[in-house]
């Protein structure tokens, strides 16, 4: 495994023990159970919110840079391609990023409205 990999991995298990912990601290400090469980969903939200944009934020990260990646090393080895490479590379960004604005716009329904 990877170098790379390993830290993404740890930085995975630290989150996921992190939120594992939070929502009955969160809870903890309330007396009454109707305010617990309200606590409890309002925190679920909070982390399901989390998770949902981290991982769009982080997977389209991952692909942005992969497709500049590829996108250099295409101009370098065919710079008569590079109008034809740049255009196609913005294009796929901007699909991205799309994708990446729709987990954004779910993970606000999720805090509001649901």
């Amino acid at each position: 495994m990877s170098a790379m990999r390993k830290r993404l991995l740890t930085i995975v298990m630290l989150a996921a023990a992190l939120m594992i912990f939070t929502v009955p601290a969160l809870a903890a400090g309330t007396e009454d159970s109707a305010a617990m469980a309200d606590a409890t969903a309002s925190s679920g939200k909070a982390i399901a919110a989390g998770i949902a944009i981290g991982l769009a934020a982080a997977g389209g990260a991952v692909g942005m840079g992969m497709a500049v990646a590829k996108s250099v090393d295409g101009i370098s080895r065919q710079p008569e391609a590079e109008g034809k490479i740049r255009t196609t590379l913005m294009l796929g960004l901007v699909f991205v990023e799309t994708a990446i604005i729709y987990a954004l716009i779910v993970a606000i329904l999720i805090v509001f409205v649901i």
